[in-house]
């Protein structure tokens, strides 16, 4: 069943909130549309809305962090990264176990338009030292990252959808921190996607191997630190790397690949995310198809980079 991963963020950790009485929830004005209204429902002694006040949320949340809370923060991705230099200070310099809920991410925000999407939130946040970035590719995988964050503390950044994600893994899947997920094996070049596009990416290997090119395609839900033997490896052992992101080409997966590759095994690539440019308003399937992020768009773009 698909699922926006926002929604498997608020039942899971509404679900959570009952064995873990550390667990805190924020929200800036939007608790409607990140799914925190869920966990606020069960524990409002627990919930605290802010208001349209990200700054002071990031640093009421640290506070309750270094006083041994495990606070969430949630709010559209663009609107609590935009504070990043509030993040630096009171979450990642301070080493407050605090997660960052940034919902809302990319194109597929869809008729909203550029000023909801965030499509520099990766980039921003590869930035500081300390800093773990998840970015779940379905319904499973966003469960099982929120749990993960709740056992593990460190400041983190959690990316979610507003649009519903089909589903990749089964109620039995293993979440595994820093590991990249192999989707498919594939011997004449890798793709590596994550988040909302992993299935577009999955899909444009298909398209592909019916054309006799066989694609290896791994779901990197951890974007830092980024999974670098298994990326050196499928560099290796294919001789192309193809990366997919809902994200400027800039900065992002592409940015974190291109860094890894340069210094450990140079690779051709090819970057397939938003080109440099900013978004606008559409429906996500027009976005997507626009910015070559379906799977026809993705499978075009990698025919052309290995012809």
């Amino acid at each position: 069943m698909s699922k926006a991963t926002r929604v498997s963020f608020g039942e899971e950790i509404a679900a959570l909130g009952a064995s873990h009485n550390d667990i805190v929830v924020f929200d800036a004005d939007l608790a409607k549309s990140t799914q925190s209204w869920i966990f606020g429902s069960k524990y409002p002694d627990r919930f605290f809305e802010m208001g349209i006040q990200e700054q002071n949320m990031i640093g009421t949340a640290a506070g309750m962090a270094l006083c041994g809370k495990k606070p969430f923060i949630c709010s559209f991705s663009t609107f609590v990264v935009g504070r990043f230099e509030t993040i630096r200070m009171s979450i990642a310099y301070s080493e407050a176990n605090v997660t960052i809920v940034g919902t809302h991410c990319g194109i597929g925000v869809g008729e909203d338009g550029y000023s909801q999407m965030a499509l520099e939130d990766v980039a921003l946040m590869r930035t500081l030292p300390n800093m773990r970035i998840i970015q779940p590719a379905d319904d499973a995988e966003a469960r099982a990252a929120v749990r993960f964050l709740v056992d593990n503390p460190a400041p983190s950044f959690l990316r979610l959808t507003r649009q519903a994600l089909p589903d990749l893994h089964g109620s039995e899947y293993a979440f595994e921190f820093g590991k990249a997920d192999q989707l498919r094996n594939g011997k004449d070049l890798a793709i590596l996607a994550s988040g909302p596009v992993v299935a577009n990416a999955l899909h444009a290997a298909e398209l592909l191997a019916v054309e006799g090119v066989d694609a290896r395609v791994l779901n990197m839900h951890t974007i830092k630190p980024l999974d670098e033997a298994a990326v050196v490896a499928a560099a290796r052992e294919t001789g192309r790397v193809v990366t997919v992101e809902d994200h400027s080409i800039i900065g992002g997966l592409g940015g974190a690949v291109a860094e890894v590759l340069g210094e450990q095994q140079p690779t051709r690539m090819l970057r397939i995310g938003v080109r440099n440019v900013y978004g606008e308003s559409g429906s996500p399937a027009e976005l997507y198809r626009k910015h070559q992020l379906d799977a026809d768009g993705i499978a075009a773009q990698i025919r052309a980079f290995i012809a």
